[in-house]
């Protein structure tokens, strides 16, 4: 697991489009990173990994970082983690009952959105089950209100709870997805108890078959990808979400991964 050399990787232009990966463990960094990975692949994008815990168990966090370390460096994603050990306490538990901590880890997600200016900033949406997860949603969502002029895309993401109304479903090639195979298993820790890296092919297959009709409609015919992931894609401009796709949107390996971020014709 892990141990796998990592590919040369072209440092991204000065000025390249930025991507936020707000990841709430190590691992969700390539378990729905790759769309972000298209964009790094395809385009050329500086897509940056934040951090924003490093796991529950403080014994395991200084390990946990090296792993991510290997995980980054193989997609070619950079990493910056939020605070030295992780934020602690990210969850909603949090948000509502200690405001002052909670305000605190909001600023330095503010400072991080604030000093990149991203194009595109992908987490978790607000119901993917696991009590970190979520709270990364509302983490990134109250960061947000807290910078001034801020106009980007918003992608959240779903792993352990299933979106009801995702909008974009996104085709993945075989080697993508053999390289976020591998990304994953870097998570050596976490993979021994459980070998979930092993399972992603599978889960992606599913999110094909599911978004054909979640995203383009009951009953419509499906596309044909073998392996895809769903999101929902909104902007955020004026201090608030707004919709950006009208329906659903297929985004197939053929087309360059940043049409629908601005850089073709965009999407009203």
């Amino acid at each position: 697991m892990g141990g796998i050399v990592a590919p040369a990787h072209t440092p991204p232009a000065a000025d390249a489009p930025v991507a936020l990966i707000f990841s709430p463990h190590p691992d969700d960094e390539a378990i729905t990173g790759g769309l972000a990975l298209r964009l790094l692949r395809e385009c050329g994008w500086n897509v940056i990994n934040v951090a924003l815990t490093l796991g529950s168990k403080p014994e395991r966090r200084a390990e946990r970082l090296e792993e991510l370390k290997g995980a980054c460096g193989f997609l070619g994603f950079g990493l910056l983690p939020a605070a030295p050990g992780g934020l602690e306490k990210v969850s909603v538990a949090t948000r509502t009952n200690q405001s002052e901590f909670w305000s605190a880890s909001v600023g330095i997600v503010a400072d991080i959105i604030r000093q990149r200016r991203p194009r595109v900033i992908f987490f978790p949406h607000k119901r993917d089950w696991n009590s970190t997860h979520i709270g990364a949603h509302w983490l990134v969502a109250d960061a947000l209100r807290e910078v001034d002029g801020l106009s980007c895309y918003l992608v959240e993401t779903e792993y352990w709870g299933q979106m009801a109304s995702p909008n974009l479903l996104v085709e993945y090639r075989l080697e993508d997805v053999a390289d976020l195979v591998a990304a994953v298993s870097f998570h050596a820790g976490e993979v021994r108890r459980n070998p979930y890296h092993l399972r992603l092919p599978a889960w992606l297959q599913d999110n094909a078959r599911r978004g054909g009709e979640l995203v383009g409609g009951q009953g419509k015919a499906a596309p044909d990808f073998v392996f895809a992931q769903l999101f929902r894609m909104r902007r955020w401009r004026s201090g608030r979400m707004e919709r950006c796709i009208s329906g659903g949107r297929y985004l197939s390996a053929a087309v360059s991964a940043d049409e629908v971020f601005g850089l073709s014709p965009i999407l009203v």
